[in-house]
Parts: C-alpha cells; structure tokens; sequence
C-alpha cells in the first residue's frame, strides 16, 4: 500500500506542477488555452486519486511514517474545491472593482471595454486555479514524504 500512496502522491505533484506552470505562463500572455484547463482538471484528478488511495489505505489497516500524511492526502482536495469557489467568483470581482453592476453592463461597453473585462476575468481565474495547482504539488510531495 505503501507504493500505491507514493506513486500517486507523485503523479498528484508532477500533475499540479505542470498545471501550475501553465497557469504562470497562460496568466503572463493573458490568453486562453483548452490545454491549461485539461492540465488543471488532470491535476485534480489526480489530487481525488490521491485521496482514493488514502483512504483505500486507511480502511486495509495502512500506517504511515507520519499520521500527518492522512491531512496532506486529502487536503488537495479541499484546496481545490476552495480554488473552484474563488474562480466561480472572479468575474463578480472584476466587475465590482469596475463599478459594473452585472454581466449585462458589460454588453453594454465598446468592443475594447468588453475585451478587457474578459482578459481581466480570464487572468484572475488563471491565477486563482494556478495557485491552487502550486499549493496542491506542496501537498503532495509532503505526502510523499510522510508515506
């Protein structure tokens, strides 16, 4: 058991720092990419993994070096359901901090107007979902070494 926790423990990192080294370089140009999303939802994938096998682990009588690797197993997890919280929220606080009321007000802007909206909702969801990506390889190369 105690191989399965280090493979995917290593596969989680390798996963969200690929997706968080996407995430820095899509936040830099400012432009979408189909592959940054594919390579951030594998990354979760990847963490809820991790956390099968723990929990797989737990219940077939699994002791790790250090208990703390029950809390750095499942906290991806969590991180990335907050993660998806923020980035669900992004928009509303691009919006705020332009005074926009809703989605509507922004119709109601130039062609230039509209595409700065989008760029600054693009570049926030980014950097909220490449942090969350960053934090999660941390945690899964803590649980590494504590399996």
């Amino acid at each position: 058991m105690r191989d399965a926790a280090l493979v995917a423990a290593l596969v989680t990192a390798a996963a969200n720092a690929l997706a968080a080294l996407a995430a820095g370089w899509r936040w830099w140009v400012g432009e979408p990419s189909r592959a940054f999303w594919v390579a951030v939802r594998l990354g979760q994938a990847a963490a809820i993994a991790l956390a099968v096998v723990a929990g797989v682990g737990a219940v077939s009588g699994f002791a790790p070096a250090d208990r703390l690797f029950w809390l750095y197993a499942l906290l991806p997890v969590v991180v990335g359901l907050v993660a998806e919280q923020f980035r669900a929220a992004a928009a509303q606080t691009v919006l705020d901090a332009r005074g926009l009321p809703d989605a509507q007000a922004v119709g109601a802007l130039d062609e230039a107007g509209q595409r700065e909206i989008v760029t600054a909702v693009l570049q926030r969801e980014i950097a909220v979902m490449g942090l969350a990506a960053l934090v999660v390889c941390f945690l899964a190369l803590r649980a590494y070494g504590t399996a």
